[in-house]
């Protein structure tokens, strides 16, 4: 059964019992007190037959001591004359309660004579044919005689208009229910509509119309159900999103992965074959066992940069207080005697908080890419400064520079701009998704500025804040920023153009 039909059911039956517990109580008590004004009445009118009687017995001439029996009757035929054209009747009995008088249509039934008592008075409601009348009875004094008065008073008419009020409120009733229950379906209809609209949106989002949202029709409680669904959906497409975009970089990942993998193995397998199928003289062999050794080594670099990417993205940093002067040191002896490209150094003094290694392997990196994307005699600066948030470093080149469209998946494993290029330089794609992860553990991300053809620069900060026990810190968020355009940092501008190692 519909909702909106269990709240019209429940509505009516709620209106019928109420009506019809009401309607009761509302008739009963108009009936009762009719009821009770008419036995006032009856009480009345006992009373002035008892007073008349008493009167007409005194009234009749002494010849007897005793009132005489047909003295009483004749005494009750005039009452009962009196009486015509009203709905009274009345019975006289003796000290033995032997009927002496009774009107015609009077009922036969002695009970209550018999239970009337010295200076009592006593009623009931008989229905002895189709009528309803009020019974009462008392004791009369007369001439030393002891009689009962008994009377019966007609009230079928308070009974007949108790009948006519249940009908007519059971009509009413009716009516009430039919037109409540038109008005309750609307009513209900429009209550249950929010349910609808989002019934309706679970299904859409279940055949997989994630976009899909529910109109929003008010402001109650429903209104904010609805508001919060939204939101809900809305989360549940984003992550979808994330989830299809992740299964598609990680496609990409192993396409490229083995596509990485197809080169320098078939050259392996080829010379390998070549070596053990034929006899080279010494040269010959000596090129293949050296294309041999190259291309496995340069299987183990991809390998162990796989590895460290790995076990960056499971690792927990154990931060410690450095000089940033042992970071720009081991640059200086790695760099510092390279002709190929001139390294200049500007740097300030510092202490920042993070794992030496890790920063040295970000900084040598980079560095290393700017040299593969600088053609020979580029100079290369490598920028240390104090600033408000942090302690900067930024990697500036004069290369060639990269697209904002690649600059957005430049931090992706085996993702490379120049293909050629990179594989000139034996490199595979690993070396900034490694940088992303060690910064990311750092609370930090990399900032990269590129123009085509000008250069690029590689930024991040290390921040002054305490650490996270995770090695995170707060409101920092990890991956890259990508800005085409002259550096912010007053550097050459640069993208995050991979120069894989």
């Amino acid at each position: 059964m519909k909702f909106s039909y269990k709240i019209l059911l429940s509505c009516i039956i709620t209106m019928a019992a109420a009506l019809g517990i009401g309607g009761y109580f509302f008739v009963n008590d108009v009936f009762e007190a009719s009821m009770e004004r008419e036995m006032e009445q009856a009480a009345d009118e006992s009373n002035i037959l008892q007073f008349a009687f008493e009167t007409a017995a005194l009234n009749i001439p002494a010849k007897y001591d005793l009132l005489q029996n047909s003295a009483v009757k004749d005494i009750g035929a005039n009452l009962e004359k009196r009486g015509q054209g009203t709905s009274r009747l009345l019975r006289l009995s003796d000290e033995n309660r032997e009927i002496l008088y009774a009107s015609e249509g009077f009922v036969e039934d002695t009970k209550l004579l018999a239970s009337i008592e010295k200076q009592t008075r006593v009623y009931r409601v008989i229905h002895p044919d189709d009528h309803y009348y009020i019974q009462t009875g008392a004791e009369i004094k007369a001439l030393d005689r002891t009689l009962y008065l008994e009377t019966m008073r007609d009230v079928t008419a308070v009974y007949a208009e108790r009948a006519r009020g249940f009908s007519v409120y059971r009509n009413m009733t009716l009516l009430i229910l039919a037109l409540s229950s038109v008005l309750m379906l609307f009513i209900s209809t429009w209550l249950t509509r929010p349910i609808r609209l989002l019934t309706k949106a679970a299904r859409n989002m279940t055949d997989g119309d994630y976009s899909y949202r529910a109109e929003q029709v008010s402001r109650d409680e429903m209104g904010q159900l609805t508001q919060d669904f939204n939101h809900m959906a809305g989360v549940v497409e984003e992550n979808i999103h994330k989830l299809e975009a992740e299964v598609e970089a990680r496609e990409d990942f192993i396409a490229a992965f083995s596509h990485e993998l197809k080169t320098p193995l078939t050259a392996v397998i080829g010379y390998a074959d070549l070596l053990r199928s034929r006899k080279l003289d010494e040269e010959k062999h000596f090129l293949s066992a050296n294309y041999i050794y190259t291309e496995g080594k340069r299987l183990e670099a991809m390998s162990l940069r796989l590895l460290d990417i790995i076990v960056a993205k499971r690792g927990e940093l154990i931060p410690q207080e450095m000089d940033v002067e042992l970071l720009f040191g081991y640059l200086k002896d790695m760099f510092g005697e390279k002709k190929e490209h001139p390294f200049v150094f500007r740097y300030e003094p510092g202490r920042i908080r993070g794992e030496a290694d890790l920063l040295k392997s970000v900084l040598l990196n980079l560095a290393d890419n700017a040299c593969k994307a600088s053609g020979p005699g580029s100079p290369i600066e490598i920028l240390g400064e104090n600033r408000e948030r942090g302690y900067y470093f930024a990697v500036q080149d004069k290369g060639v520079g990269i697209s904002p469209e690649d600059c957005k998946r430049i931090t992706e494993a085996f993702y490379m701009v120049d293909k050629s290029r990179s594989r000139s330089h034996n490199g595979a794609g690993l070396g900034l998704a490694l940088c992303a992860e060690i910064l990311k553990l750092h609370g930090s991300k990399l900032e990269i500025t590129s123009t085509l053809g000008e250069g690029s620069t590689f930024a991040f900060w290390i921040p002054y804040e305490e650490m996270k026990d995770d090695g995170t810190k707060e409101g920092q968020k990890s991956g890259s920023d990508c800005i085409d355009g002259p550096d912010p940092a007053g550097g050459s501008a640069g993208t995050g153009a991979d120069r894989p190692l």
